[in-house]
């Protein structure tokens, strides 16, 4: 004999209930101590977002008219940005910032300190761990002013190459996005370090011993078997590194100012100086806009290679 179940049915209340069949009511009374928290985020969040968004297609200034006798201009801030050679030259120098001082530099530099690390002593794995977090919870305006010691024309790195017979030069003169990316690199390097040394303690060392045994050694395994175990952390990592270089502002503006000229002028400098220094509130957050738009593709960049490992 088969004996047919059915689950017992909610016993009417006469109250509209959702989804989960609970009344609405009861659903709402829950949601009541998260209201503080939902208003504070629509205030502090949202509010400003929303006003970025409006101000981006006024002429919204400082001074002058825009001050008194703020006016909807439509796409013209827009436009006004795509046809300034200063803008695309800020984004161009955005670019090569973000792919040489995160993508490249912290990334790659932090995994292999990590994977130094692993197989290194106690006195390494301390020595190493308290120098690279040391530079980065340093102060921004503090390691923008050693790296500016570093490199200026008296300064550090000039000395060790007249030691050994090399020219020397400003560098931050002669190339200034080299030398704040390289800065930016010495500075946020630990971020990555840390993330790549709590995914590396999860992979499991018998896979390795494995491979190993397979042939697979030092840089094959690597590169076909540690990498991949790896490969979500990698793209965690690359999306916010990326994301926290595309917005780095005083580090550049202490150490170079975007100078010499626009040379080291990224999105931040330029929006910096647009906004306030030449008061056009409007076309500084149309920028802005844009510099949102670089990390929102960046980020979806990075999301569908996280979606694609998942699947």
């Amino acid at each position: 004999m088969t004996v047919a179940t059915t689950a017992a049915a909610p016993a009417p209340t006469g109250l509209p209930t959702g989804r989960n069949g609970r009344p609405r009511a009861v659903q709402v009374v829950k949601m009541l101590p998260l209201a503080p928290a939902i208003g504070l985020m629509v205030v502090f969040l949202a509010g400003p977002i929303i006003y970025c968004v409006y101000a981006a297609f006024t002429n919204m200034a400082l001074t002058g008219t825009g001050a008194n006798n703020v006016q909807f201009v439509g796409l013209d801030n827009f436009r006004k940005a795509f046809g300034s050679s200063a803008f695309t030259n800020s984004i161009w120098l955005t670019l090569v910032f973000t792919l040489i001082s995160a993508i490249i530099g912290q990334n790659t530099l932090g995994l292999g300190l990590a994977l130094l690390m692993r197989r290194s002593t106690k006195l390494v794995r301390n020595f190493v761990g308290t120098a690279v977090i040391g530079a980065w919870v340093l102060p921004e305006v503090v390691a923008a002013y050693l790296l500016s010691a570093f490199f200026n024309d008296e300064g550090t790195l000039n000395v060790i190459l007249h030691k050994v017979g090399l020219p020397g030069q400003d560098w931050l003169y002669a190339a200034p996005i080299i030398a704040v990316s390289i800065a930016n690199i010495w500075r946020g390097t630990a971020f990555s370090m840390l993330v790549y040394s709590a995914a590396l303690s999860e992979v499991p060392k018998e896979i390795e011993e494995s491979a190993e045994m397979d042939g697979a050694a030092g840089l094959r395994r690597l590169i076909w078997v540690t990498l991949p175990m790896i490969s979500r952390a990698i793209m965690t990592n690359l999306m916010l590194i990326t994301l926290q270089t595309l917005s780095v502002f005083g580090l550049i503006y202490a150490m170079t100012r975007g100078g010499p000229g626009t040379k080291s002028q990224t999105l931040p400098l330029y929006m910096y100086e647009q906004a306030f220094s030449f008061s056009q509130i409007g076309y500084g957050t149309a920028i802005a806009l844009v510099m949102l738009a670089i990390g929102a593709v960046f980020s979806l960049i990075y999301l569908r290679g996280l979606n694609s490992e998942a699947a």
